[in-house]
């Protein structure tokens, strides 16, 4: 499969891996032409430099000053994909652990899914691979999962392909090896879905060279977990189970086999069983009786959540100060320089008298709102040819 199917580049990001970054680069060019391969040389000490002055093929290649760590190598690489062009990029490591045979496999697949994130998977288990790298994987996976509510088997691996849609309004912050976890943590934020593609793994003590540092790089990416995590749990996980909730409510709403009258009583039902001044036991009663009388479940629950925190200070004010009008005496709620078991009595029954007005007349306004509503679309509804 062409790459250019995808309109897509190869990143390699490279630093003091003389060792191996001749073979990787020759491999991958079997593949992809040269006016699809970016290489970032990342400040290297050793003959590096050399290698890519004397490529037979003319490549892009990004030079940072000095060691700037592989983070920000592959914020440049992707940049000058961006700008290039691109609308796809597969990243590689040049340290001779990844197969560049095994890019069809990542180019296929993105074909057939576009806009996904393609992850290449390698298989840890195997003999040869160091124990180290295994646990940091695992512990990667479960922080992983615990941010995005997904799923995967790999989430370290440098051999990737980004869709760069989504990249270029995501500003990144980190700059070392734990931007390859911020930056897929913070794609799933954006709803991009994930895709594991088994690839190949090689680790050859002989040539391959690592620059994770274990101690100050795992120190790194443990205070992003946390930083995303806390980020996770204060807004992403509420924003998306509010977000599903709504689509379900929509679904219950646009419900061909359920009339509108149904829908609009549940509606209705729903807000009355959030007034009605029985707090505490507003869903235990209302559930029992919109099972009964055969109403929108979802629509119910949804509508009797005007109740929430915010809006309750709202309704017991409206509710005091229309039991006012059937009650008289003094319009201020619990006076307190007049704070008897009397005046607490009559404030009492101003609310509760309130509250059961104002449940009934949301009840029917809400009811006949909704329901003018759902016959208006309904009549507006364009047929599908």
């Amino acid at each position: 499969m062409s790459i250019a199917k995808i309109n897509g580049c190869v990143i390699v990001p490279t630093y003091n891996n003389d060792k191996t970054l001749a073979r990787i680069l020759a491999e991958i060019l079997s593949f992809v032409p040269p006016k699809s391969l970016i290489v970032i040389n990342d400040g290297s000490t050793d003959n590096t430099p050399k290698i890519l002055s004397e490529l037979p093929f003319e490549v892009t290649i990004v030079s940072n000053e000095k060691n700037s760590g592989k983070g920000f190598s592959i914020k440049r690489g992707i940049q000058a994909a961006i700008n290039l062009g691109f609308e796809n990029a597969i990243t590689i490591d040049s340290d001779g652990q990844h197969f560049p045979s095994d890019l069809p496999k990542l180019i296929n697949a993105a074909i057939n899914n576009p806009g996904d994130v393609l992850m290449g998977t390698r298989n840890l288990e195997q003999p040869g691979v160091p124990q180290k790298s295994s646990f940091g994987n695992k512990f990667s996976n479960f922080w992983f999962k615990a941010e995005t509510a997904i799923t995967l088997p790999d989430t370290q691996t440098g051999f990737r392909l980004y869709p760069l849609e989504p990249l270029k309004k995501l500003k990144l912050f980190t700059n070392k090896f734990e931007l390859e976890i911020e930056i897929i943590v913070r794609l799933a934020w954006r709803n991009c879905r994930f895709i594991p593609i088994n690839v190949q793994v090689k680790y050859d003590p002989e040539e391959r060279v690592s620059h994770f540092r274990p101690g100050r790089d795992f120190f790194r990416i443990s205070v992003l977990n946390s930083i995303l995590f806390t980020i996770a749990c204060l807004w992403i996980h509420p924003r998306n189970l509010i977000l599903k909730f709504l689509q379900l409510v929509k679904n219950e709403t646009v419900k061909p086999n359920e009339s509108n009258l149904t829908k609009s009583l549940s509606l209705g039902f729903g807000v009355f069983m959030g007034i009605v001044p029985i707090w505490g036991f507003q869903l235990i009663v209302g559930i029992p009786l919109a099972v009964f009388f055969r109403m929108n479940k979802v629509l119910f629950f949804a509508a009797a959540n005007i109740s929430i925190p915010p809006m309750i200070p709202l309704i017991i004010y409206a509710s005091y100060k229309l039991g006012h009008v059937f009650i008289g005496g003094s319009s201020e709620i619990f006076n307190m320089h007049e704070l008897t078991l009397e005046s607490i009595s009559i404030d009492a029954e101003k609310y509760f008298l309130g509250a059961t007005i104002l449940a009934i007349l949301s009840f029917v306004i809400v009811t006949l709102l909704s329901f003018s509503a759902l016959q208006f679309l309904k009549k507006n509804k364009k047929p599908v040819s």
